[in-house]
């Protein structure tokens, strides 16, 4: 495993990452991956520590808790050796953001209990818009008050989109930014966002890296999705679109007998210095061992990359209709906008 450094910061992060979100099992809705079984996700969280993985991101959201509530019977005993994100202002799924500094705090102190540490290594706000948040001086206040405190170790931000992310770095001073990036979405290239993050020395965490398990090639337009998984709610024309779309960016995957589909789809990620780590969502070791192999690999050759962002100009990453835009309302505002997987 290797390890990059988090913007400004002494943090060395591990370039794969743990995408907590599934672990934390089911809420109401069709809001997670489905149940989850938590002898299989505490085996995995010790497998991901054992290989090396360092770099640990949940949210009070994820099981309503339940993830963080894991994460923290994991690493209490080894709380120094890794690094934990989570994030506050989503208060449920499918209700309002709230970015008051009052449930900030509270919603920050029940997540530090979950968690059994009395600090954290990087605190996001979860899914922020300009006219949502209270005056930024006041979040500013906020946050070095609690790095003051010793509560928080970097400070950071998850974004409905890779849009939002070019006003957070101009208009939030944080060392993080947390988007969604990989072989299916390229918005954060051609947003400037990875322009900006290398000009500002901010971190970019590449959620989504497998694009919702899609670019492991084991999924198809005729898959049947669990009542409980997200991906169940998604219009069957944005489903078949990524099928189609995944295999497109797949077939340029060279050496096909040292890496699989899913190590490929990291190694993109990787390939950009301005990544920090990606995180997929990982449920069990099987993944973990899997997912690890990206970073012994390495980054594609430019080549590659350049062949890659070359075909990405045919591939339509999004199928937008009317019968989509109350899924992309929720599913991208609510759940974390193209969550991890």
């Amino acid at each position: 495993m290797k390890y990059r450094r988090l913007g400004k910061t002494d943090l060395l992060v591990s370039e794969i990452g743990f995408g907590a979100w599934g672990i934390g099992g089911t809420t109401a809705g069709a809001t997670s991956y489905g149940p989850t079984n938590d002898v299989v996700s505490r085996k995995a969280l010790d497998c991901a520590f054992e290989e090396g993985i360092n770099f640990f991101d949940t949210s009070n959201v994820y099981g309503d808790g339940h993830s963080e509530a894991l994460i923290g019977q994991a690493f209490k005993k080894k709380r120094s050796q890794v690094l934990i994100a989570t994030k506050v202002g989503l208060v449920k799924y499918g209700q309002a953001t709230n970015f008051s500094i009052k449930n900030l705090s509270s919603s920050f102190e029940a997540s530090l209990k979950r968690l059994q540490t009395d600090y954290v290594d990087i605190l996001q706000l979860h899914n922020p818009s300009l006219d949502s948040i209270e005056p930024i001086h006041k979040i500013h206040a906020w946050i070095d008050q609690l790095k003051n405190q010793g509560k928080v170790r970097a400070f950071g931000v998850s974004v409905r989109s890779p849009a939002d992310g070019l006003w957070v770095i101009d208009k939030l001073k944080v060392q993080s930014l947390q988007v969604n990036f990989n072989l299916l979405d390229h918005r954060a290239i051609g947003s400037g966002l990875l322009k900006s993050s290398a000009q500002n020395q901010v971190s970019l965490i590449a959620r989504t890296p497998l694009c919702f398990g899609f670019l492991s090639g084991r999924l198809s337009k005729n898959t049947r999705f669990d009542k409980l998984d997200h991906r169940s709610r998604w219009p069957s024309q944005q489903i078949n679109n990524w099928a189609k779309s995944s295999r497109k960016m797949l077939s340029y995957k060279t050496n096909s007998p040292y890496q699989t589909n899913t190590q490929f789809a990291l190694r993109f990620c990787l390939s950009y210095p301005q990544i920090v780590t990606a995180i997929p969502g990982i449920l069990n070791e099987k993944e973990v061992k899997e997912n690890i192999i990206a970073s012994d690999i390495g980054s594609l050759r430019t080549n590659q990359i350049m062949e890659i962002q070359k075909a990405y100009q045919k591939v339509r990453f999004l199928i937008e209709d009317d019968s989509f835009k109350n899924i992309q309302s929720q599913d991208l505002g609510k759940i974390d906008n193209y969550h991890k997987k």
